[in-house]
């Protein structure tokens, strides 16, 4: 799950260079901590010796990943650890490191520059501008693939296992409440609509469970190696997300790709398409000089049901994030692009249907958005004031409003905690977010039954609360299903 933090922008004034780059956790890895207990405060990670020379560093730090963390290394490495074959990631996704951080094995010599990590795939970047992904098969598109395939078949029931897993995963864990579109009742996840979505994931499980049964040869596997993504010729790739079975791909010209599973809308493509095994590209933005102007002059906050009729405000997508089943885009002119699975309000339109094509959170209009990111019922946002905004699911407490209600509608977080504070940096786990203040701050809530809030406890919470960390300043912030990667540069 991602939607990755944002680096934070260079100080105009140039700053003493920092000593060291480094990368702290909190949080739980089974493969990285076999006595499973979590880690409740921020430890340092250590960037392993076998990667490049002696003074390596780190260079970033990437969301998603469930029982295992992503990072990489100054020399475009992508490093992983924490695997592991029981309540984490198979071999396939996450490296054979458990407890030790070590580059994961891609075929390329190429620098890796950006990557992410979904439930069960990962997707990287590299320098020149190409993709590979590998993971769970049904999110990994046709092209060129690397490895041994024995590899990949002697995984398929632990891939199967995780699978079912994951689809039960998706579904409310308890009921809460939820405005209905029309703004009278509530909808639980025990209601029809939440009855119906759970019964839709049943079938799932049994026709993936029916065609493993019906496979006749060993060639028929669960789980894919990665691969080199075949895109239309002279498309170059910059940034990429994941989602629980989907990925977004953003071009350097600001073209939006999408491939995977879109049942709930979550590839945008206007239709509930299950599988899309090839990327394709989503339409998010039509230039308009009109609706530019138009969106400038909203008051600040205010919902227009009559700006739906008007093109998207800006003239190509800057940032992308994805959610478990829904997924988010901002354009350079600051409009917010929502679309997926909605039924806890996650994609910020004031209902709880879901959204088949990218549609702008209309009450945001007017209020330029600089960083989004989805988690697997909710979405943060970041205004260009350094204001938060969150919508959808709130069961731990992660919209950070001081409850465990549900919002469909975008609401500005007043916790006093924040008042005065310009945030720049967001980042979603599964049930828990994140956020860097441009002074350095960190500040989590949310889900915390494995420390992943890194607050020294295993109580959730439902404001933000200060992280604790000396000697440094935060960078980049990065959460994965049960852990919180941070970025920052060392002052020691």
């Amino acid at each position: 799950m991602n939607g990755e933090g944002q680096v934070l922008e260079e100080e105009s004034v140039k700053m003493e260079e920092p000593k060291e780059r480094l990368v702290h956790m909190w949080g739980y890895l089974p493969g990285a901590l076999p006595q499973r207990s979590p880690l409740l405060s921020p430890v340092v990670v250590r960037l392993p010796a076998s990667v490049g020379a002696a003074g390596s560093s780190w260079k970033d730090v990437c969301g998603g990943g469930c029982g295992f963390a992503m990072a990489i290394s100054d020399s475009g490495k992508l490093i992983t650890w924490g695997s592991t074959d029981d309540l984490g990631q198979s071999y396939v996704t996450s490296g054979k490191h458990g407890e030790t951080p070590e580059p994961f094995p891609l075929r390329t010599d190429a620098s890796i520059v950006n990557a992410a990590a979904g439930w069960a795939h990962c997707v990287a970047v590299t320098d020149v501008g190409e993709v590979y992904t590998w993971g769970w098969k049904e999110c990994v598109p046709s092209g060129k693939v690397f490895g041994d395939s024995s590899v990949s078949r002697s995984l398929e029931k632990d891939a199967l296992d995780r699978h079912t897993s994951f689809l039960s995963e998706q579904v409310s864990p308890r009921p809460q409440g939820l405005r209905s579109s029309s703004g009278t009742g509530t909808l639980s996840a025990g209601d029809s609509k939440g009855s119906g979505e759970e019964g839709t994931k049943r079938r799932r499980v049994s026709t993936a469970k029916q065609a493993a049964e019906s496979s006749s040869s060993s060639e028929e596997t669960l789980s894919a190696l990665p691969c080199l993504v075949a895109l239309n010729p002279g498309v170059r790739i910059v940034a990429v997300a994941a989602g629980g079975r989907h990925t977004l791909a953003l071009s350097d010209m600001g073209q939006v790709w999408g491939w995977g599973y879109g049942g709930e809308g979550q590839l945008g493509l206007g239709s509930r398409i299950r599988m899309v095994s090839s990327p394709h590209p989503i339409p998010c933005v039509e230039t308009s000089s009109y609706a530019k102007e138009r969106s400038m002059t909203l008051p600040r906050g205010s919902v227009s049901s009559e700006m739906q009729s008007y093109r998207v405000p800006g003239t190509y997508v800057k940032q992308i994030a994805c959610g478990g089943r829904h997924s988010a885009v901002i354009t350079d002119a600051g409009a917010l692009l929502t679309f997926g699975w909605g039924l806890y309000g996650q994609c910020g339109q004031g209902s709880t249907d879901d959204e088949l094509s990218p549609t702008c959170v209309s009450s945001l209009l007017g209020i330029p958005i600089v960083a989004v990111a989805a988690g697997l019922w909710h979405t943060i946002c970041i205004s260009a004031d350094g204001d938060v905004y969150s919508f959808g699911g709130n069961q731990f407490g992660q919209l950070g409003t001081g409850s465990d209600q549900a919002e469909t509608l975008p609401r500005l977080l007043d916790a006093s905690i924040l008042e005065n504070v310009h945030t720049k940096a967001v980042s979603c786990g599964a049930r828990h977010s994140a956020v860097i203040a441009d002074d350095g701050k960190v500040f989590c809530w949310g889900w915390n039954k494995y420390g992943q809030l890194g607050l020294g406890d295993v109580i959730d919470r439902n404001i933000p609360s200060e992280v604790t960390i000396e000697g440094c300043i935060p960078k980049k912030v990065a959460c994965g299903w049960w852990h919180t990667l941070l970025l920052s540069d060392s002052l020691t």
